[in-house]
């Protein structure tokens, strides 16, 4: 019998629709984890906030109600997936830490159900229909390890550099998660459009997004994860026509080149194989991490160059 290649990775990004439930949006995630996992993918990347509606559209205090510790209800029950099924999966929490603290927090789990690891969103938007400073505090700079918030999480498939939505749009966390030895970076995200702006300004955005992640690929020789979700939510208060989500998730390699693309509007498995000597082959033809110049570089931790 042939033998598994163990330098390729089957990974797939869920791209969904959300409702008002938590129960069935965690329905129809396991739905799809269950497909991929049938389909012998070994990671699985779930959205941002894929238990909940995009909430963040308005300032409200109920919907703290929401919001689990880490363990609760949600991580219990990608855990019991996770090792039922024999994966590695990536899921997003609305995560209470104490009593007016709460995080928006990706959470990873091993093979066997075990938690290998948490990240907590550290740069935090505040846009018209993207309020997130209302409601999540930024991830912890240095965590209680002693490491940097921005640190791969190891796992049975290799270390992840999980980050979350708005961090995609900032080269340095992407650079510092390739330097702390990540081997893929991973953007579970939710974005998408007013559903007044016109289709020219739509497709700037969509294609500013594709672009910055599949630079930070490019930049570090690392594997790009993108999974964001699709539909259109409303805005609870009805004050706006609420955000019609963009999909288009994608996975591309470490030059940038796209494995697999998501439409806009449905709600997918989004699958592709990664080979894991690609990095290291990249690097030793295109060796940025070698030649930067870090002795030039520390006004880099100043909020703005004098």
């Amino acid at each position: 019998m042939k033998q598994p290649d163990d330098r390729l990775l089957k990974v797939a990004a869920i791209q969904q629709l959300c409702g008002d439930s938590k129960q069935e949006n965690l329905d129809t995630s396991e739905r799809l984890i269950r497909q991929a996992a049938s389909e012998q993918h070994q990671l699985l990347v779930l959205q941002e906030l894929h238990a909940t509606r995009y909430f963040c559209q308005t300032e409200d205090t109920a919907v703290f109600d929401l919001a689990e510790p880490i363990p609760g209800p949600t991580t219990e029950r990608l855990s019991a997936l996770a090792k039922e099924l024999g994966i590695v999966i990536v899921g997003s929490v609305f995560e209470r830490r104490m009593n007016g603290v709460y995080h928006n927090t990706a959470v990873v789990f091993e093979s066997d159900g075990t938690l290998a690891g948490q990240y907590r969103k550290m740069h935090i938007p505040d846009d018209p229909g993207f309020y997130e400073k209302f409601y999540f505090t930024p991830g912890d700079s240095l965590r209680n390890d002693g490491n940097s918030g921005f640190t791969p999480i190891d796992t049975s498939v290799g270390r992840l550099g999980v980050l979350v939505c708005w961090d995609q749009w900032y080269p340095e966390a992407a650079r510092l998660m390739a330097l702390a030895g990540a081997e893929v970076l991973i953007y579970p995200t939710a974005i998408g459009w007013d559903v007044t702006d016109d289709p020219d300004e739509q497709a700037r955005q969509l294609e500013a997004w594709v672009t910055v992640q599949r630079g930070h690929a490019v930049a570090n020789n690392l594997p790009v994860i993108a999974p964001n979700r699709t539909g259109v939510e409303p805005d609870p208060t009805g004050t706006s026509d609420g955000i019609r989500f963009w999909g288009n998730s994608f996975i591309c390699g470490p030059q940038g080149e796209f494995l697999a693309r998501a439409d806009e509007d449905a709600e997918t498995i989004l699958s592709a194989t990664i080979d894991r000597q690609r990095s290291e082959s990249i690097r030793r033809i295109w060796p940025y991490l070698r030649d930067r110049r870090i002795e030039a570089y520390g006004d880099i931790t100043k909020r703005v160059r004098d």
